[in-house]
């Protein structure tokens, strides 16, 4: 006779994933788009600029949104940035302080007729904000155009080559220097998003 045995076993395991934090980023993040017509009133060209948002403009933005005091806006004053001794645009530049590049429609080319152009939005919507309507820059003398950059805050002017205000953002055109002459017209737009 034999015996028959059998031992009884049981296992269980068990495992559980889940995140473990949630993590929402905003950046700020902006595009200036730009058409150029020729005298004739036909498009010679359009290109976007990604432009860096500086630091100096970010913490005037948070400052003035979270940190509870009044505040009235100056500006913003959108310029163009010239292709003359051109190097760089950069996160840590201000408007007094922006080795890499110059103002272009003063003291360097090219010129355009008036001051900086004041910028209007429209009413944010879905985490953005846009100008109304394009600013137009009437060209009054030939000369490479780099790019553009938008200034507001306190001591911001409409001035061309003021150093006065805050430096929200820089860009330099996506394909490369952009030329102009004179009787042109640029019509740039431009929109930023959190």
């Amino acid at each position: 006779m034999t015996d028959e045995a059998a031992q009884a076993r049981e296992c269980n395991d068990a495992t559980v994933i889940r995140g473990s934090a949630q993590l929402e980023a905003a950046e700020a993040h902006g595009r200036y788009e730009v058409e150029c017509f020729g005298l004739d009133g036909t498009l010679k060209w359009r290109e976007l600029i990604e432009n860096v948002v500086c630091t100096v403009g970010k913490n005037l933005m948070l400052d003035t949104a979270l940190g509870g005091a009044a505040y009235t806006v100056t500006g913003p004053y959108m310029g163009l940035i010239s292709s003359t001794s051109f190097t760089a645009v950069a996160v840590a530049d201000t408007m007094a302080a922006h080795s890499g590049w110059l103002e272009a429609g003063g003291t360097n080319a090219p010129s355009y007729s008036g001051n900086r152009k004041t910028a209007v939005f429209s009413a944010a919507a879905s985490g953005a904000k846009a100008l109304s309507l394009a600013l137009s820059y009437g060209i009054t003398s030939s000369g490479t155009v780099k790019g553009a950059f938008m200034v507001f805050g306190p001591g911001a002017v409409a001035t061309k080559d003021d150093a006065g205000g805050t430096l929200w953002s820089t860009g330099t055109f996506t394909t490369g220097d952009k030329a102009v002459t004179n009787g042109d017209t640029l019509n740039i737009s431009y929109s930023t998003s959190l």
